[in-house]
This record gives structure tokens, sequence and C-alpha cells, in this order.
């Protein structure tokens, strides 16, 4: 791992935030996000704790282990360990995590799971448009991130790269940092049509 490899994923993860920030999903300092750098040992680049995500820079980031601990110093995100079990649980190697409004009033209205159907934009997740049901789970939030994983773990659906946490937001996973991108403005589009249609 080198400092270029960090820098150049902080790059990216800084212009993903600011692009998140701009639709107002990580307002303040809320919501992070992450790429993986290596898989043996499992090592993210995550964006560092308490910074307005609308304005980072490459070295906003900060190298964490398989369990979340900043392996060279700075302070990443909370929820650093969750990023990495994500990431360790569905091979994941960019995960989003934002605060949207949509997420957070539609774990409340539907606790037990958000189901769509029949709709053009789940080909945005990769399922049929047509004939298909796909639930996204809501679990229950947790300020243990190792409980909060393994809520995640328990209820995840593999047809759907993402999960909202109860009161809190919602976490999205893909291959890279741009699809992951892609995937989470799917999902907060479903969510804000699910929220104006019940």
């Amino acid at each position: 791992m080198t400092t270029l490899q960090l820098e150049e994923a902080g790059a990216v993860l800084a212009a993903e935030s600011a692009r998140f920030a701009s639709f107002g999903w990580m307002r303040g300092t809320s919501g992070n996000l992450s790429a993986v750098l290596s898989r043996d040992p499992l090592r993210l680049a995550v964006t560092a704790s308490g910074h307005d995500k609308g304005e980072l820079t490459s070295r906003d980031v900060v190298l964490v282990d398989g369990g979340g601990a900043a392996v060279d110093g700075g302070k990443p995100s909370a929820e650093a360990e969750l990023h990495a079990r994500v990431a360790e649980l569905t091979g994941a190697n960019a995960v989003v995590h934002v605060h949207t409004v949509a997420s957070v009033a539609m774990g409340r209205r539907e606790p037990g799971g958000i189901v769509f159907r029949d709709l053009e934009m789940l080909k945005g997740v990769g399922q049929p448009a047509h004939d298909a049901e796909v639930t996204l789970p809501v679990i229950a939030n947790s300020q243990d991130m190792s409980e909060l994983g393994d809520r995640l773990e328990a209820a995840r659906d593999e047809r759907m790269p993402a999960v909202v946490v109860a009161g809190h937001g919602l976490y999205v996973w893909g291959d890279t940092p741009r699809q992951a991108r892609h995937h989470t403005e799917v999902v907060e589009w479903l969510l804000e049509l699910a929220l104006t249609e019940r």
C-alpha cells in the first residue's frame, strides 16, 4: 500500500462525496464513503470523521484495516468497521453511507422492509423491471458497529445492494465507487417514489 494509492482513492472519494453533498444527502459532516485498496489483508480508504463532505480533498481519507481501525493514524468515520464488514460480506469494493430523508422516512413507515415491484428503475440494481419483487431490508440502528454488522448480515437480500438503517440512513455498495454511486442514486429514487405513493 502506497501513499499515492491512498491519495488516488481519496481523490475519487472526495469527488463522489461532493456529488452526494450537492444532493443534500451528506449534510453537515454526516455520511461516509469507502473504497477497498487490498483484500489480503483487507484495507480500505474511508473518509475522515468530522469533515464537511462537500469540501473533502484527496488527503481527507484514513487507511483502515478489516476491523475498521486506523492503520497509519487519523480518525476514520465511526462507521468504518461497518464499511469493512460490508466489503468482506458482499465482495463490494466501494461502500456509500448517506443520510437521506426518504430512507429515514421509509424506514419508519416500513420497518419490516420496503418492497418494490414492476419498476423500470430496478434494472439499475441488476433486477428485471417486470414480474419482479425486491425487498430493501430495514434494520434497527445501533451504535455498536459489530451488532449493526450482524443485523445487516442477517437481513440483507443479495438482489438488493443496499440496506436502510432505521432512523439513520442508507448503506449501499458496488464493485467500484462509480457503481456504488449509481446504486445509491437508483435506490434513493425508489425510496422517493415509495414515499410519495404510500
